[in-house]
This record gives structure tokens, sequence and C-alpha cells, in this order.
């Protein structure tokens, strides 16, 4: 496919945002890029463009913190469940209705930014840490081959996990590299990655690096805890927009 000057410049944009709020909260990148690209370009091409942004942006926090084998011994059952289930999901995926995959965006967005700006208090898992990761890992596949969002349940089963701050925005890297990985593999096994989204995508870690950069300048002099509210509040109103218009249109 041939992609137009103005698209192009809009993915860069997008991706320079979507880094900028990643680079305040530590999250946010895969979830504003698809959110904002799938709306133009179909949920599918979405994810492809998410694919080498959110690889090089997750490696770089997933291996920065001084924790990686500690937190590869505790959560690599959740990781090998989400990448297999991942692999079936985009199967499926792939043969499904587009505006059905759009809707499924949509309440994933919704449920995850309503039950971050409920905050719940999450209790550690204890013993049962050894079954629930790999039943976490099962349902974040899902999530992750069906919309490309792979933030929920996983993202709250590691703040249960009693990490510590840097600890958590680190598994969140790790597990966030690990999912684009198998997404990658997936598509990438069942013959859907365009010549030219690849190379768009390629060009999005400039812009997503950037903001990064600029999102952790951000982060200095903005309280943290007013923008994940601000975050949350946007991913609400823009995920009831994406379920409304796969639903109407």
């Amino acid at each position: 496919m041939t992609i137009a000057p103005e698209l192009i410049a809009y993915v860069l944009v997008v991706y320079l945002l979507a880094g900028m709020v990643k680079g305040v909260v530590g999250l946010g990148l895969p979830t504003i890029s698809l959110a904002l690209i799938a709306a133009v370009f179909g949920l599918k091409e979405a994810m492809v463009l998410l694919l080498v942004p959110s690889f090089i942006t997750n490696v770089w926090q997933g291996v920065t913190g001084g924790q990686l084998l500690v937190i590869m011994r505790r959560i690599w059952p959740m990781l090998a469940v989400l990448c297999a289930t991942t692999w079936f999901a985009t199967g499926i995926m792939m043969r499904s209705d587009a505006k059905l995959l759009s809707a499924g965006l949509g309440v994933v967005l919704i449920v995850y930014a309503a039950i971050s700006l409920a905050t719940p208090q999450i209790s550690p898992p204890g013993k049962r840490e050894i079954w629930m990761g790999p039943i976490v890992g099962f349902l974040t596949g899902i999530s992750t081959g069906f919309t490309g969002t792979f933030v929920v349940p996983g993202v709250l089963y590691l703040q249960a996990l009693g990490l510590g701050k840097d600890g958590l925005v680190q598994a969140m890297g790790i597990c966030f590299t690990v999912a684009t990985l198998a997404l990658g593999l997936s598509l990438n096994g069942r013959g859907f990655m365009p010549t030219d989204l690849g190379l768009l995508s390629m060009a999005a870690v400039i812009p997503a690096i950037i903001g990064m950069v600029l999102g952790r300048k951000v982060r200095d002099k903005l309280p943290e805890a007013r923008f994940r509210k601000i975050f949350f509040v946007a991913l609400l109103i823009l995920g009831g927009w994406i379920l409304t218009r796969s639903v109407i249109l």
C-alpha cells in the first residue's frame, strides 16, 4: 500500500505524543497510538505500526532498573502463556470483522481507564501467584492478539506484586517487550506485514524516543497523579468514541 504524506505526518505526531505519555507515566504508548491510529488506518494496520516503536522503547524501559533477572524469575510463567495465547488469538483476529475488533479495543480502553481511575487496592496474590500468573498471561494474551493492547489485566497484576515504583516500571517494560515481540511474530507468521507499514513503524521510533525524553522532563514539573487522572479520563472518552463509532458506522 502507498501511504499519503499527511497520514505519515499524522503517525509521527501520534508517536511523539504517545512517547511523551510513556515518558511521564511509564506506559501508554501502545494504548494511545493504537486508539488514534486505528481510527484512521484500521486496527490491524495500527498493530503493525505499533511494533517497532513499542519494542524499542520497552526494551529500553525493561533493561533499566537493575532487577531484570529477579523480575524474570518471578513473571516468566505469565509471559510464556501470554506468548502462546497471543499466537492463537491473532489467528482468530485475522479472520474477524474489523468493526468488531475496533469495538473490542474500545471496550478494553474503557475498562482499563475506569479501573485505573478507581485506583482499587489490589491485594498481593501471595501463594496464589503460582497459578494466577499463567491465568493473567492467558487473559493478557487474548487482549494482545485481539486488540493489540497488553495492559489489561497484565499491568493490574504487576501492580499487585509489590515490586516498588522502579521495579514496577521495569516489569511493565519487560512484559510489554515480550507482548510486542509475540504480536509481531504472530502477524508476520500469518503474512500480515506490509512493507510500507513496516518502514513507517521504524521511522516512528524517532518521534517516540524524542517524546519519551520530553515526557521525562515534564514528569519533573507536573504532578504525576494529576497527569494520570487527565490521561485516563481522556482514554475513557477515546474508548467510548471508538466503541460508538464501531457500532454506529
